[in-house]
């Protein structure tokens, strides 16, 4: 059996571009060959099974007012339920958890997130093994995204939201023994349209980086 790993995310693991003149194809979702998720599963082989969970607007547990289906803790239980066994859960969610509707403090979006983490521990998906989760951080939001066109929906507090959730999570992540990694840190690229969707510069950073942990991670 290939080492199974699941990336559980927001429009940044489903691949969404701002950028067309930045997608091969000039889409709105960056092809195979650009998104990270695809570029980790071309860079670890054919031991491993890399598969995409990701949808545009996903939260950790909120229910949005607006568009519905988005609660990541709501749909959790089937996804893993339907990839098991796992060998490894990347979860990457909470810049929309920052939006201004949500009324989250950074703390109480770490709990939401603590929230996953617990029901992927619970849920049997792991094949007699031990849970084992990687939760990403994802970076701050620009705040140059105050002035895009996506501020008014976004709110004016979900850039300062967005820089100290990083710090939430390790604290939570330690709390709860899993991996944790800051994609702050690595300086992943972000498009100079609405500041906060990675470019496909940035989905290689990332990339690079995680093929090179995740063998760490999965023994």
């Amino acid at each position: 059996m290939k080492k199974h790993i699941v990336c559980y995310g927001d429009s940044n693991t489903h691949g969404y571009c701002a950028d067309p003149a930045d997608c091969l194809g000039g889409g709105i979702r960056f092809s195979e060959e650009q998104r990270w998720t695809c570029l980790v599963q071309e860079a670890l082989g054919k031991e491993y099974l890399v598969t995409e969970e990701g949808l545009s607007g996903r939260t950790t547990c909120f229910d949005d007012p607006i568009h519905e289906g988005l609660s990541g803790l709501e749909h959790l239980y089937p996804i893993l339920k339907s990839h098991e066994f796992i060998d490894l859960l990347i979860i990457m969610l909470g810049t929309n958890d920052c939006k201004d509707r949500f009324y989250a403090s950074a703390d109480c979006i770490a709990l939401g997130l603590a929230r996953l983490v617990n029901r992927a521990k619970a849920t049997d998906c792991w094949g007699g093994k031990a849970p084992n989760i990687l939760v990403i951080a994802p970076p701050p939001i620009g705040a140059e995204m105050l002035e895009s066109p996506v501020a008014s929906t976004m709110g004016q507090l979900c850039v300062e939201k967005s820089r100290q959730l990083a710090d939430s999570y390790r604290a939570q992540c330690e709390l709860l023994g899993v991996h944790f990694l800051d994609a702050g840190a690595l300086g992943c690229e972000f498009n100079q349209v609405d500041f906060m969707h990675l470019t496909s510069r940035g989905h290689r950073t990332l990339a690079d980086h995680l093929s090179k942990l995740i063998p760490q991670l999965v023994k």
